[in-house]
């Protein structure tokens, strides 16, 4: 890759490239969660190199703001959350969710200046137990994102978040990664493979779509195969089926899950992981998810208290255990999403993709760059990117099986490809 490309799509602040195409898209902001309360405590944000506020208004309704008063700019996170507006401390100046001053005391009543104060403020609306924020230019607000588990109740769906120190190409590259499944996260300590580890150079098929790309990975196992539907939906989604589990054995709940990349800045970078049952008779209650992200590493034991950080990073080595290692853990690290963490990361905050050699199971992380690449270009002359229209992502899931070596996938899967929700 080069270098120019690289850095096309790696920064993300305010009149990048690639931050300019982040903002045309709607964003998850932070979980709805962390803002329980009306007229609660805001919540300091930093997403895409820009610092702002979240808060829930008296009527429950989410404003995300400029981080500082325009007055002096002073912080407004030591604000007053009250009477639908955010009132700053120092000289109580008031503003509402849509960035309007509703109140200047410290000013004459009356006061011109009160109607040309204005706070940088964007929209931000709640789906699936999140808030997503649109940052972009207001005249090209796409309408509501609609995937299929924002559509889940909340009794079939979970969400989650951490925070990965790095370049959120990094990450969102490990998830499109099919391939490193096979080594990165074997384990054979309880005396089963999973059927990822039975084939470690996968086929590949991608296809481009209207809201992306879909691709298949196909192992060999034995006289079968086993065939891997994912999702790429732009600009940093993706989904995948865990229909079979890690032996090849169906799970207790039929789910499929994924992950969102959302920048913090061109360091730093949230991970939202969303899964939701995809059979409206079976509930993913809490308790299962929660066994899921503790065995993925990122269980709130994992935490350090108060923040969405991982306990086990790069300080201390991930905690990897070379005698574990030596003994059945591939990596020597435990948790599937911490062994994640541990190679993104070690790769530095952002990586020089002109020093790689890819090969042939790296065809959808080829194909995601090259359509990211393509979108800042659109975005450049004033058109619309891929992936805004609801109606081309709403309709589609991920799914995995194994399959008889002469039967064709797409057969097989036309139906459990289908979003129910």
């Amino acid at each position: 890759m080069l270098k120019e490309d690289n850095e096309r799509l790696v920064r993300v602040g305010p009149g990048t490239p690639a931050g300019n195409l982040l903002r045309r898209y709607w964003q998850p902001a932070l979980l709805s969660s962390e803002l329980a309360e009306r007229d609660g405590a805001p919540v300091r944000l930093r997403l895409l190199s820009e610092d702002l506020l979240a808060y829930r208004d008296s009527n429950g309704d989410v404003g995300i703001v400029d981080a500082f008063c325009p007055h002096r700019r002073a912080p407004l996170f030591f604000g007053r959350n009250e009477e639908c507006g955010l009132r700053c401390v120092y000289h109580g100046w008031k503003f509402d969710r849509n960035g309007d001053c509703v109140d200047m005391p410290s000013e004459p009543a009356g006061t011109p200046l009160q109607a040309r104060v204005k706070i940088k403020a964007y929209p931000a609306l709640e789906k699936g137990g999140l808030v997503w924020v649109y940052m972009g230019p207001r005249e090209a607000m796409p309408p509501a994102p609609d995937y299929e588990w924002l559509r889940a109740p909340a009794s079939h769906r979970f969400v989650s978040k951490t925070l990965e120190n790095c370049n959120y190409l990094q990450g969102l590259e490990g998830g499109l990664d099919t391939a490193h499944v096979s080594f990165l996260h074997r384990d054979t300590t309880d005396h089963s493979m999973s059927l990822a580890a039975a084939d470690g150079a996968p086929h590949l098929d991608v296809e481009v779509t209207d809201y992306g790309y879909n691709y298949v990975s196909t192992r060999n196992i034995g006289d079968q195969r086993y065939v891997r539907l994912y999702q790429y939906i732009m600009p940093a989604q993706q989904m995948r089926s865990n229909v079979l589990g890690h032996t090849g054995k169906r799970p207790k709940v039929p789910k499929i899950d994924g992950h969102i990349w959302m920048p913090i800045d061109d360091y730093t970078t949230w991970v939202y992981n969303f899964m939701y049952s995809y059979d409206a008779t079976v509930e993913l209650d809490e308790a299962y998810a929660l066994d899921y992200e503790t065995r993925s590493g990122r269980g709130p034991d994992h935490l350090i208290p108060g923040t969405f950080a991982l306990k086990q990073n790069a300080e201390n080595d991930y905690l990897v255990d070379r005698e574990l290692q030596k003994r059945g853990v591939f990596s020597g690290i435990r948790g599937v999403n911490t062994q994640d963490f541990a190679l993104q990361e070690g790769m530095g905050a952002i990586v020089d993709r002109s020093k790689e050699f890819l090969g042939s199971t790296d065809k959808a992380i080829v194909t995601m760059r090259r359509l990211l690449l393509d979108a800042t270009r659109v975005v450049e002359k004033g058109e619309a990117p891929r992936g805004l229209d609801p109606e081309k992502h709403c309709s589609i899931r991920a799914h995995d099986d194994l399959l008889p070596q002469a039967v064709d996938w797409r057969v097989r899967f036309a139906q459990d490809a289908l979003a129910r929700w």
